[in-house]
């Protein structure tokens, strides 16, 4: 049985962590990771749209769109405003200005 040397523990590694953009980069990336929640974020730099007229330009289930729509929401990509019975998205200007900032200084 083998055992480390003394003081080369792996737990005695530290690794820096990493930028605070590249962190961001990476988080709205993630987001924007599927070609549908690209095609919605698309659809909204023209305007805003409510759910149902985004699942009628899409080839997906309402569900699906939901569940896109949710994670662009999570991300802070989009707004959703409630008007009973509709939520009416947008996207918000202020994180697509920060994505492309982000983007630029790669």
């Amino acid at each position: 049985m083998s055992t480390a040397p003394s003081g080369s523990s792996r737990s005695a590694v530290h690794r820096k962590k990493p930028p605070a953009r590249d962190t961001e980069l990476a988080r709205l990336a993630k987001a924007l990771g599927h070609p549908a929640r690209v095609a919605i974020v698309r659809m909204l730099t023209e305007g805003e749209c409510v759910c149902g007229d985004i699942v009628g330009r899409l080839p997906l289930a309402q569900a699906t769109v939901s569940q896109h729509l949710k994670v662009l929401k999570q991300a802070g990509l989009i707004r959703g405003t409630i008007d009973p019975p509709r939520v009416c998205y947008c996207i918000d200007p202020v994180a697509i200005l920060k994505l492309k900032t982000l983007v630029q200084e790669l």
